[in-house]
């Protein structure tokens, strides 16, 4: 079964480094999140894409930055006083928000955590709008000091295969970093 990044670490995901010279809110504007989105970071942790998507989509927008782990989404709480973020306990395959809200899904680092992938990722599928954006970060599969044990890694393909099986259209798979890769898919 694979293991849940414990909330113990949570600083080390919100290290200004993390992605190497990546900035966060300058990658989603790249990745096409606009101002008025109504935006989903599954698997927020302590918010380092959700409070930059915020100032995105701006007031007329909302992140739903949801999470399983409390002390995730407390932190996420503490740090940020936006108030188009929105903090959503879920269950992993049960997230509490209606059917096909989301403009732009993000599930940064959390594909590979999920027990039931395909079925994790259909549950992530119902809350997004027809003809929206899902955006996959992942490590890619090979050992290194950084990051998630060998054996709970995920490779590109068994990413895409587990994309396909929940009925995601592929649009694009690009290397992100030395470490990592990125898929952008469409419901």
């Amino acid at each position: 079964m694979p293991h849940k990044f414990s909330p113990e670490g949570m600083e080390r995901l919100l290290r200004p480094d993390r992605l190497g010279a990546v900035n966060p809110e300058e990658f989603l504007r790249s990745e096409g999140l606009k101002d008025g989105m109504i935006f989903a970071d599954v698997g927020c942790g302590p918010g380092f894409f959700s409070a930059p998507a915020a100032r995105i989509i701006g007031g007329k927008g909302v992140v739903y930055a949801i999470d399983t782990q409390d002390e995730m989404l407390s932190e996420l709480k503490r740090r940020e006083d936006a108030e188009n973020i929105k903090a959503v306990k879920s269950e992993e395959n049960s997230i509490p928000i209606e059917d096909g809200v989301s403009d732009f899904i993000l599930l940064a680092y959390v594909l590979h955590e999920a027990e039931s992938k395909a079925v994790f990722l259909k549950e992530v599928r119902r809350i997004l709008k027809p003809g929206a954006t899902l955006l996959l970060l992942d490590w890619e599969k090979r050992v290194e000091e950084n990051g998630p044990p060998f054996e709970e890694r995920l490779s590109r393909e068994e990413a895409l295969g587990f994309l396909k099986e929940a009925g995601f259209s592929i649009e694009t798979i690009s290397s992100f970093g030395e470490s990592h890769y990125k898929i952008s898919v469409r419901k």
